[in-house]
């Protein structure tokens, strides 16, 4: 089974994945794939606190770098369960959301190669595609024109899908926090940046569309009664 570039630079992360998975061309028996998934999940490596970066540097588990990963697992994550509910409701682009969390692995490996400790070599295998936050942009279009107009500020609202998604976009502005310390010290590319910036954009779009598709009603901000 071949290994995409984000899935090897996980392996490279997480030292027991490594043997769920095959070599590009080789053939493996039933009993040899069991055995291999048999390994142990954890590897004890970061029992006192540190971990690895794709280019083997050891940091602290709170450093900057980990951070932003964990930012965008979380993100991630909240992208999945959206998906969940969309999926349920028949949005119809359930096939973005999950494209954008493929995306957000790319995130992930990019931003655990810091320039500071990486070969050349490394940057090759995990430059982030700025072409990303483009395609971004014609989704956006796409579903605004679909959308009524913006006329007042508008509450996380509009049933489970859409604020849900509201959820995942509230953390992607929190990723796009962490992330933006470590692109102003040229650790990773801007382009992992625009990008977030880009997909809050987005997932708020889809809210929008998502309640609208299901026929719920945004709920606006008024300003409250003392």
């Amino acid at each position: 089974m071949a290994l995409n570039r984000s899935a090897s630079i996980c392996l490279r992360l997480r030292p027991a994945f490594r043997a769920l998975c095959s070599v590009k061309g080789s053939k493996t028996t039933q009993a040899e794939r069991s055995k291999r998934t048999s390994i142990k999940i954890y590897t004890r490596t970061g029992d006192k606190g540190v971990s690895s970066t794709f280019t083997g540097e050891r940091r602290p588990k709170d450093d900057a770098v980990f951070e932003a990963l964990g930012a965008t697992d979380e993100l991630t994550c909240a992208i999945g369960l959206a998906r969940e509910y969309c999926q349920e409701t028949g949005q119809t682009f359930v096939e973005e959301l999950e494209q954008v969390q493929c995306f957000l692995q790319d995130v992930g490996s990019c931003l655990a190669t810091p320039h500071s400790s990486a070969k050349d070599s490394h940057l090759e295998r995990t430059a982030f595609d700025g072409s990303a936050a483009e395609l971004l942009e014609r989704w956006i279009d796409a579903h605004s024109a679909e959308l009524p107009p913006l006329t007042n500020f508008i509450l996380p609202s509009g049933g489970k899908s859409s604020t849900m998604l509201h959820l995942a976009r509230a953390t992607c502005r929190r990723a796009e926090r962490r992330v933006a310390s470590i692109v102003r010290e040229k650790q990773v590319d801007a382009t992992v940046a625009q990008f977030l910036n880009r997909l809050s954009d987005y997932l708020f779009t889809v809210a929008r569309h998502a309640a609208v598709n299901e026929g719920r009603e945004e709920r606006i901000y008024r300003r409250p009664r003392t």
